[in-house]
């Protein structure tokens, strides 16, 4: 089995450093009483947790992790903090207008408010704002800015959009294949496993109490919440669900989300190489391609880059292969010698992968079970680092009764569009997801696709899904 600490470089580079390894969090071995109970201690447990005991003094609160905190796609990720903006045209489609600016003020909040609780902690986890970047990385993408644009425009935030031309786009990054793109100036970048290990740090700190290595079996109703696990039991008033893609192994939100696999690649240090493409701010960039490539640069010269939707699950499990996968990761690495011929000499330094949670409607969804006491936030679709952190505001104020400006955000109690029934589910999300990369693949080799594949890839549109071309 794949080591994920030795693989996934991000996780590899902060463990280096004791302020982020840490000693292991024992696991949990006797019965104990909380008033909540937090399973999951990736982004979304750490940060509710967090939200916790800073807005609730006194709490007692507990995070319950399966392996240890940071190590499933919380550590994983590309590291973009990216807000709403990307998804402006979804968010007014399902929102309507005022909904849509809401979720991106939200958005804009969560950036700033993350910045400064690094400063404030002395969390060192590289961050840059210098916004992203969508290019179109062949001439079938050519375009693909019109309608972020347009949508700006029409919403009154075309401020924070620009149209970079191929000469404007060469300034920022030069490659061969860019056609062009636009710019959003409010988003940022990580290193996600030094956010997550320092976040693991800081909670603990504050008296945050974690188990890890303590795999949660089932939630069982009572007058208290019992959780159980494999050695003891939590008793708890209120439960938090921070589970991720493993939530599509359970019966309740088994046809919620459908979980996907995205692989990343980076490689060895090469800032003259960066530079001589012009590449030397901390611009992150993505492509206009369904299943999309995203990628980012290091502070010592690497380029890291990932490939979203190459495998998925037929029962909603997340198995080994979305820790380590030889075929999705040699896709990152043909991406970046496609984009930067003069990286082809340069080493790679790491390859791996991570299960996200992909939901129909491309947007994340929180909300409370039957009975008041369990909620959950699921469905970030890639793209968790900062929503991830709103979730936790969100959870947070659930779980003790509180009132804040975000319960009144429509993805909060929103009702998640439901994927078809299994066996459809694993059979139609497969057939469709191979669809989609041979799309996508066509498109870049030839600028055109046979009708068959292209019909197939758009199907999850025709079935009023927002996935897909």
């Amino acid at each position: 089995m794949t080591d994920i600490t030795t693989a996934c470089w991000w996780l590899r580079e902060a463990l280096a450093h004791p302020e982020f390894r840490g000693d292991t969090a024992p696991a949990l071995d006797h019965d104990i009483d909380a008033d909540v109970a937090v399973i999951g201690g990736g982004y979304t447990g750490l940060w509710t947790a967090w939200q916790l005991v800073t807005s609730s003094p006194g709490i007692r609160g507990v995070v319950l992790e399966r392996d240890e905190c940071g190590f499933g796609p919380s550590g994983r990720n590309g590291g973009f903090i990216n807000g709403f903006y990307d998804h402006a045209g979804e968010l007014v489609d399902l929102f309507g207008r005022d909904g849509a600016l809401a979720m991106l003020h939200a958005g804009s909040r969560t950036l700033e408010e993350l910045e400064a609780w690094m400063t404030d902690h002395g969390v060192d986890a590289w961050f840059r704002k210098e916004g992203y970047i969508g290019v179109a990385s062949s001439p079938a993408q050519a375009g693909g800015w019109e309608e972020p644009l347009e949508t700006a425009a029409r919403l009154g935030v075309g401020d924070r959009y620009r149209q970079l031309s191929k000469a404007d786009l060469a300034a920022y990054c030069d490659s061969p294949v860019f056609e062009g793109g636009h710019l959003v100036d409010d988003g940022g970048t990580v290193q996600p496993a030094r956010l997550a290990r320092g976040l693991r740090r800081v909670a603990m700190e504050r008296g945050v109490t974690i188990h890890e290595h303590t795999p949660v079996y089932r939630v069982q109703p009572g007058d208290r919440l019992e959780v159980h696990t494999a050695r003891a039991t939590v008793r708890a008033g209120h439960v938090v669900l921070a589970i991720n893609a493993w939530a599509g192994a359970t019966r309740r939100f088994g046809s919620a989300i459908v979980a996907r696999a995205s692989y990343m690649a980076i490689t060895a240090p090469a800032p003259e190489r960066l530079a001589e493409i012009s590449w030397t701010s901390g611009v992150s960039i993505y492509d206009y391609r369904s299943a999309l490539r995203y990628l980012r640069t290091t502070p010592d010269g690497r380029i890291a880059l990932g490939v979203g939707g190459e495998r998925g699950t037929w029962d909603g499990s997340i198995g080994p292969q979305f820790a380590y996968d030889e075929r999705g990761t040699q896709h990152a690495i043909d991406a970046i010698h496609r984009f930067f011929p003069g990286f082809r000499d340069v080493p790679i330094d790491g390859r791996w992968g991570g299960p996200i949670d992909v939901a129909a409607t491309h947007q994340p969804f929180a909300g409370t079970l039957r009975g008041g006491r369990i909620h959950y936030a699921l469905g970030y679709t890639g793209n968790g680092v900062g929503p991830a952190h709103l979730m936790g505001k969100v959870l947070a104020a659930k779980a003790t009764g509180r009132e804040i400006p975000e319960l009144a955000l429509p993805v909060v109690d929103m009702e998640p569009r439901r994927f078809p029934p299994q066996p459809f589910r694993s059979i139609g999300a497969a057939i469709v997801n191979a669809a989609t990369v041979r799309r996508d693949e066509a498109l870049d080799r030839r600028g055109r696709v046979d009708p068959v594949t292209d019909f197939v890839a758009r199907m999850p549109r025709r079935m009023g899904y927002r996935l897909g071309p």
